[in-house]
This record gives C-alpha cells, structure tokens and sequence, in this order.
C-alpha cells in the first residue's frame, strides 16, 4: 500500500464560520495504480491534493505514505518527504523562464545537492522518457504547450519519486495535445509510475483506471475503469 487515508479532515475558519473543506476522507492508493480525483469546485480535491503532496497538514486523521506517518510532521520534514517522494505537475507548468529545458529538470536535483555531472546526466534520461531528448536546450518560449508540459513532467519525475501528482494537467492545453499528455502518463504508468491527477473533464479522467469523485469533503464514489489506450 502506498497510500493510506484514514478519517482525514481540513477544516478553515472564515470569520467564525467553520468550513470542512474535507469531512472525514478514507482513500487508499496502491502503487502503480492511475488515479483521477473528480469533483465540482468546493468539492475539496484541490484540498485533497495539496495534503498528499504535503503542501498542508490535515486537521485531523491519518496520511500514510510509503509506510511512513507524514499527518503530523513538521514544515522541515515535509519538505525532505515532498523532495524525496512526490513529482508535481500544475497546471500552469511552473517552469522558469530564460532557462533551458535541461536547467528546468535539474532544479529538484540542485536543492538535493546532486553534483553537477549526475544532475545533468539524469535530467536528460528524465526528459528522454517524455520524449524531448532533443529539445534539452531550449527555453520554455521556445517550446510548444505541450513540450513545456512534458518538461514539468520531466521535472517531476527526475527524483525518481514515489508518486506523481498532476493538477489539472491538460488544464492549458487543446484536446489533440491534451490526448498527447494522458498517453504519456498512461505510458509511464505503464512502466511502473504511481499517478494521482486532479481533473474536471470527463474524457481526461476516462483514462485513468480508477476515478474517486468528492462531493462536500467525502468520497461519494470510488470506481474502476477501463482505461482507455493504456496499452493494458
């Protein structure tokens, strides 16, 4: 079991009008598993996510993750758990401007302190997985939409972490690059990738083989899919 979810509640005060942006969430993910979190807005999943990647501590419950108790640690350790185990992909890319795609994928090796020759040689195995082995040098305004997406999911990757997380990832992109995007998360499930995405479209999450829907901070349904063109 890679993640275990027990009771898990996320409550924020607005004046003095308590909301549970989670009520009590039960979820479990095994490794190797594609998971989409559906849900209309309010419905906690972007709440849900910032908790498995650590971004937040719940209110109250148990996350488990890789073995490992993270509920009720500290800002310090977080930060070595979401280094060490959990790729991000936004939406938005987040990649840094005037840099190359090769600089982009290093960054989460840097703060590691990977030396300089190993950081390099692992960034351009990352982005050869994603299919841009040969556009390491160019800069994010250089690149298409998608090839930026593929860089933020090389960068994520690059640690070789436990799980990917992914919100809304085909968010900025046409439906021709969207498809493009999900067969290469398929493919790296495929290969052994764990990979939880947040998505508000029907087709994308139709890809995934397991769909959680939240509706008010609790799962109303936890199906299995057949994963459309998952080579599976």
């Amino acid at each position: 079991m890679l993640i275990s979810i027990r009771e898990l509640r996320k409550l924020y005060y607005v004046g003095t009008e308590e909301v549970r942006a989670l009520d009590g969430i039960d979820l479990t993910v095994e490794a190797g598993e594609l998971l989409a979190i559906m849900g209309p807005s309010g419905s906690g999943k972007s709440t849900l996510m910032n908790l498995l990647g650590c971004l937040d501590t719940p209110t109250s419950g148990d996350y488990v993750l890789n073995e490992r108790q993270v509920s009720g640690l500290d800002d310090t350790a977080l930060a070595g758990i979401r280094n060490s185990e959990i790729g991000f992909v936004f939406q938005t890319f987040n990649l840094l401007p005037r840099t190359t795609a090769l600089e982009n994928v290093e960054l989460p090796l840097i703060y590691g302190r990977m030396p300089r020759r190993e950081r390099k040689r692992k960034a351009r195995e990352a982005l050869e997985k994603v299919g841009l082995g040969d556009r390491i040098r160019h800069q994010p305004n250089e690149l298409s939409g998608g090839q930026r997406q593929r860089v933020a999911i090389a960068r994520a990757l690059v640690n070789e972490p436990s799980i990917l997380l992914a919100d809304e990832p085909t968010g900025n992109l046409d439906s021709r690059t969207s498809e493009e995007i999900m067969s290469l998360f398929a493919s790296l499930n495929g290969a052994g990738n764990t990979i939880v995405l947040v998505t508000h479209e029907e087709s994308i999450a139709e890809r995934a083989r397991r769909i959680v829907r939240l509706l008010d901070g609790r799962v109303v349904e936890d199906v299995q899919v057949t994963a459309k063109g998952s080579g599976r």
